[in-house]
């Protein structure tokens, strides 16, 4: 499997990462075990959770997916074939560390735990979550509104963050830092203090991004071009959306849509998702293959982040990374975006 360089940290991961935000709610431990051991077999070297997980989150299983991959650590003893990464959470959420922003005492005690949950001495990328303050991420476009946020205090955050981050990779907890559900002004404020302070440089977004959802195409692309940031693509089949699964009004049990948790759809999105299928059902591919390898043909994209619920669907979609789309493939997903530009709430 191809493999590239992540930002200017030198850390190699395959193109494939291995998503695990199901394990501990919709997947058992041994299942997750299972995806772990397919994915190493398949040249897959990149695997990425965070504290929050399992998905959707709660108090209940806060920890949970870390708590099993630190396990089959324990069991395996192959620690140093993973670029491993994880996040803190952001704000908002009582029970994970009674919902308080990101600062220096929250990073340190968000990272010890989860490196007792992994049972490893480091994280190779470590990420923030979300942001403290007003973003546009997770569906929040439609009422996103910046103003009226204390500027200078958002900047007296970025740099404590910074440090605290600073400290720990001096420390040997963390070798490279990343964001995650950020914004253009947010990568750029990131970079810019940590140049002018000596602190660590993010490497990497992990934004959502998919054939459904390409904010990222215009500012933050611009940002990745000239600042040497590579953004982690999640949901690249927007949740399962693009696998055709909840068309017709369709909640398969067991998905993410029995959980209450498929805030992408909406009246738009069936339409969109159906036009995307017949355009792979007529080149012969398969849509989530399609999907995933489209994305990979992205410039800004270091790896894109694959999740399953089956080792069948697991397979498939690890194996995306070896689908060439042809010419008439990308002009047709292009024709089609300019169709769908905006298809998930």
């Amino acid at each position: 499997m191809q493999q590239r360089t992540l930002g200017r940290t030198g850390i190699s991961v395959s193109t494939i990462c291995l998503g695990t935000m199901t394990w501990g709610e919709q997947n058992t431990e041994a299942e997750g075990h299972a995806q772990i051991d397919l994915a190493l077999e398949s040249g897959v070297n990149f695997m990425d959770t965070a504290e929050l997980y399992s998905t959707p989150g709660r108090a209940e299983t806060q920890g949970s997916t870390e708590t099993i991959i630190g396990n089959w650590f324990a069991a395996n003893g192959r620690r140093e074939d993973w670029v491993l990464a994880s996040k803190i959470a952001g704000p908002g959420n009582e029970w994970i560390r009674g919902g308080r922003a990101m600062d220096a005492k929250e990073i340190v005690t968000a990272l010890d735990a989860s490196l007792q949950r992994l049972q490893t001495d480091y994280i190779d990328i470590y990420q923030l979550h979300w942001p403290n303050r007003e973003h546009y991420n997770f569906s929040k476009s439609w009422a996103f509104n910046p103003y009226g946020q204390d500027r200078q205090a958002i900047r007296d955050n970025i740099a404590e963050v910074l440090e605290a981050l600073d400290a720990q990779v001096k420390a040997g907890k963390i070798r490279a830092v990343g964001l995650s559900n950020e914004t253009s002004w947010g990568v750029s404020e990131y970079l810019k203090i940590a140049e002018a302070r000596g602190l660590p440089r993010m490497a990497t977004i992990q934004n959502e991004y998919n054939l459904l959802r390409r904010h990222f195409d215009h500012d933050l692309a611009e940002v990745c071009a000239f600042e040497d940031v590579d953004l982690l693509a999640y949901s690249p089949l927007a949740a399962g959306l693009l696998s055709g699964k909840y068309n017709g009004g369709e909640i398969p049990a067991g998905s993410r849509g029995a959980l209450g948790a498929m805030w992408r759809l909406n009246p738009q999105s069936e339409t969109a998702t159906r036009a995307y299928m017949t355009l792979a059902e007529t080149h012969g591919l398969d849509v989530c293959q399609m999907a995933i390898a489209w994305c990979l043909t992205r410039p800004f994209v270091g790896s894109v982040i694959i999740g399953a619920t089956s080792i069948e669907q697991l397979k498939t979609d690890i194996a995306a990374h070896a689908v060439t789309l042809t010419p008439e493939v990308l002009t047709g997903i292009e024709e089609l975006h300019r169709l769908y530009p905006r298809t998930v709430a």
